[in-house]
């Protein structure tokens, strides 16, 4: 309801932001839920809020919605990008967090959970008046030196892609281990058996990327909608919080061995929604 999407290989119409989807039932469930890959809804499957979807309408507006609330649903849908904005960075620092590599800037990552927190529980007046992008700019000064200390630790160069062009690139067997990879197109690229292994990820477009076979195991800031855009199987390595999407096909391809471990596993929290117009993560650069 709150964003819009355009036609296009990742939805089948056109939709304004405020304007119910046509799959919407009146119980807010998707009436194609099954099928929206088959049905040309490929974007909805590989977005995720977050969860800021659930905070927005549980805890900021109280349970109200949008139907029961029409003369609320303007300041709910303002809300609601602001909300996901900031849900994202807790992701980013929570993940942060967990990193041994990033031990000497913990202290101040953890200030930046507490004020990010902070900033997620006012009401909706409040939570509108949020200079969300100088925040992101804030905290990406943290997630920045996260990035080069994990990195730092891999011997050897590195490879500097940020916001490289790499769409349909052919890059099977690479050895991208501890490769700079922020905002980069990798729309369609040829990853199979590429080494990605303390690789930074935040904001990387893998819609259509070929992961089969590739190590993905000690990436940082990947999430779950970046994987479920791309294509793998059960030779894709990811990490222990990232669960295989149930697309993927589960025949390994010709010489691969199946990896049970990444199979199987826990997903974060996160949350439904539309996708936004552009298709790419919104993650800080």
């Amino acid at each position: 309801m709150a964003l819009p999407f355009a036609k296009s290989a990742d939805f089948a119409v056109d939709k304004s932001a405020g304007r119910p989807c046509t799959n919407l039932l009146d119980d807010f469930r998707c009436g194609i839920h099954t099928d929206l890959r088959h049905r040309g809804f490929t974007g909805c499957t590989v977005y995720d809020c977050f969860g800021a979807g659930q905070k927005v309408s549980q805890q900021t507006f109280e349970g109200r919605d949008w139907r029961r609330d029409p003369a609320g649903a303007g300041a709910m849908f303002e809300v609601f990008p602001i909300m996901r904005q900031l849900h994202e960075l807790l992701w980013y620092l929570n993940e942060s967090l967990t990193t041994a590599a990033a031990e000497p800037v913990h202290a101040e990552l953890r200030d930046a959970w507490d004020r990010t927190v902070e900033l997620t529980e006012g009401d909706p007046a409040t939570v509108a008046r949020i200079d969300v992008d100088r925040h992101r700019q804030e905290v990406n000064v943290l997630l920045l030196r996260v990035s080069e200390l994990v990195r730092g630790a891999v011997p050897g160069r590195k490879r500097e892609h940020r916001g490289a062009d790499l769409i349909g690139a052919k890059l099977r067997g690479a050895d991208l281990r501890g490769a700079n990879l922020r905002g980069a197109y990798l729309i369609g690229a040829d990853l199979r058996k590429a080494d990605l292994r303390s690789s930074d990820l935040i904001g990387a477009d893998f819609r259509g990327a070929d992961l089969r076979g590739a190590d993905l195991t000690e990436t940082i800031f990947l999430t779950q909608f970046q994987v479920n855009a791309a294509q793998g199987d059960a030779t894709t390595r990811l990490p222990a919080a990232l669960a295989v999407p149930p697309h993927w096909g589960d025949s390994p391809p010709e010489g691969l061995t199946a990896n049970p471990a990444s199979r199987g596993r826990p997903r974060r929290a996160g949350g439904g929604g539309t996708r936004r117009r552009s298709g790419r993560p919104a993650a800080p650069r």
